[in-house]
């Protein structure tokens, strides 16, 4: 039993006055060293732990401690993990989702927050948060008349600070570009790494899909959207390197499906890859068992295992193995090293979610674009 426990269950048997000290003077979720003691306070019939670590059940009961309104529970948590959270709180027969009301670290998401509590070890990466010293790049909202889906697509570009027309950039297109601002810190990133000359100055096109469970489920209709009509208008507008090492794509989940899936269609375009987290689900026999959606990407996964080209020069692989697809990315390295390509695969002690991408891209992006400082000391 863990020393805070022995607190608790000790404050229990003094009365609320007891736990309630307890509680005011101690951080939750408190760690000591693998375990994580999770306390919760209040009514209820029944307190469980939400979470997305695969391999464990996504439902963990609490401990109600007799004669008292304190629920605990204790986690086996290895060191440097993140792991996002809810707590499901049963009422009256009547359950909610809730953040932990005693934990102040959040994590947010497009559907909304999830608690997060830090394993021994970790900590938010500095290079990812506002740094005063680096100069920010900029974001411009423009438009791109698309042939492949016969209507006009917005996007935004970022330009890196003392953005001159007199040079020339390298290009990066990211899938769900906003969603990379808004919950990876994209930009504290991209500004940070290129000021810290890890990075050199480069512009980034963000592309956010109307329907990106089924444009970016290796639809033939957003490859040709990117290498006929993205990459075409950004260098008519842009001052960019036109050749393929100098252009790289980057997506998250099915957003690393329609990068490899662009760059297998359009070998030669794209020189680096950036693919985190990627839903590679593929088949060796009988049913995926992820449902319809998931029937052109197991298709094309299929596919590219059998016969898979050279799509690019380098590929840079993340994944978190807390996640069910880590399975899926460790088993797709051996096939992209056998093509001849650059090969590296960080896995972390995180799941399927943004704060694991953004933690994961200063290794990736640096790799595939190396800046001045990276040339020099490699």
């Amino acid at each position: 039993m863990s020393s805070i426990l022995q607190e608790i269950e000790q404050a229990a048997t003094m009365g609320p006055h007891a736990l309630e000290r307890l509680v005011a003077q101690t951080t939750f979720p408190r760690v000591e060293g693998r375990t994580v003691t999770f306390l919760y306070q209040g009514d209820g019939q029944e307190v469980t732990l939400q979470h997305w670590i695969h391999g464990l059940p996504p439902s963990l009961p609490f401990r109600r401690l007799r004669g008292s309104s304190v629920f605990v529970l204790q986690v086996d948590l290895p060191p440097g993990s993140r792991m996002e959270y809810k707590l499901g709180v049963m009422m009256y027969g009547r359950g909610a989702l809730i953040r932990d009301p005693l934990n102040a670290q959040s994590a947010r998401d497009p559907f909304g927050a999830n608690s997060v509590v830090y394993g021994e070890g970790y900590r938010p990466p500095e290079w990812s948060t506002e740094d005063p010293d680096a100069r920010p790049g900029s974001i411009e909202e423009r438009t791109i008349d698309s042939v492949a889906f016969g209507e006009k697509r917005p996007i935004q570009v970022y330009l890196p600070a003392r953005f001159r027309r007199t040079r020339r950039y390298p290009l990066l297109v990211v899938h769900d570009g906003r969603d990379y601002l808004g919950f990876a810190d994209l930009q504290h990133v991209l500004d940070n790494l290129i000021h810290r000359l890890e990075l050199p100055p480069l512009v980034a096109a963000l592309i956010q899909s109307p329907d990106r469970m089924h444009e970016y489920a290796a639809d033939d209709r957003h490859a040709r959207f990117l290498v006929e009509d993205l990459v075409p208008q950004l260098e008519a507008e842009y001052p960019l390197v036109k050749h393929a090492g100098a252009r790289g794509l980057c997506g998250a989940s099915f957003g690393a499906v329609a990068s490899l899936h662009c760059a297998w269609r359009n070998p030669g375009v794209f020189g680096r890859l950036l693919l985190q987290s990627g839903s590679f689900v593929f088949t060796e026999i009988g049913d995926h068992g992820r449902g319809p959606v998931f029937d052109p990407v197991v298709a094309f996964v299929n596919e590219f295992r059998r016969a898979p080209g050279k799509p690019s020069e380098q590929v840079f692989l993340s994944c978190g193995v807390y996640e069910s697809l880590i399975y899926f990315n460790r088993s797709l390295v051996p096939t992209l090293q056998d093509t001849g390509m650059a090969v590296r695969l960080q896995e972390a002690n995180d799941g399927h979610n943004w704060e694991n991408w953004r933690d994961r891209l200063r290794d990736g992006l640096t790799w595939l674009f190396p800046g001045p400082l990276w040339m020099v000391y490699e």
